[in-house]
């Protein structure tokens, strides 16, 4: 059964392709996936695949994504979840987008120590990595301000619109 996280404002939930709309509000917009190294959605249907794709790295136990919804609004405002999941070495990765509408108002915030303390607490990991574009100053700063170590930068590590970016690598241990 998929987890479902609550914190005072947030509901962290299986994301549904009835959520692909919303999705695609938020990952269409060029200033959210600008430092998401994927290029802007187009069209829903590329949101359904995205939303299949959540599925099925879950099922197969690769990674979750939950979908960040407001509790008072029950509005999907973005995702959030782990990837390059590897059981055996008690790690995995951590990356979330919200809708720039819900920018600066603490929801990333939020959302990101409920799901870090899952990552602590129910998938037993040691490590928590984050990679981030040198550029996405705000996202380096949530880090830091949770507890994040900057270990250093990856050159080159992450295409955008067909072209390579640095991103720094900061990690969080248990």
């Amino acid at each position: 059964m998929f987890p479902v996280l609550n914190t005072e404002r947030l509901r962290l939930r299986e994301i549904r392709e009835s959520d692909a709309e919303a999705l695609f509000q938020c990952l269409s917009k060029d200033e959210v996936t600008r430092f998401y190294g994927q290029d802007s959605l187009e069209n829903v249907e590329q949101a359904k695949d995205i939303v299949a794709a959540f599925a099925k790295n879950y099922h197969e136990k690769r990674a979750v994504r939950w979908g960040i919804e407001r509790k008072d609004t029950q509005e999907l405002i973005g995702t959030i979840g782990f990837h390059a999941h590897s059981p055996k070495y008690r790690r995995a990765e951590i990356g979330y987008e919200i809708h720039p509408a819900h920018w600066r108002k603490g929801f990333a915030s939020e959302a990101l120590k409920e799901a870090i303390a899952y990552g602590f607490n129910d998938l037993d990991l040691t490590r928590i990595g984050a990679v981030v574009f040198l550029e996405n100053q705000p996202s380096s700063e949530l880090l830091l301000k949770l507890g994040f170590i900057q270990e250093g930068v990856l050159r080159s590590y992450i295409y955008q619109n067909g072209i390579p970016h640095d991103t720094y690598v900061y990690s969080l241990l248990k």
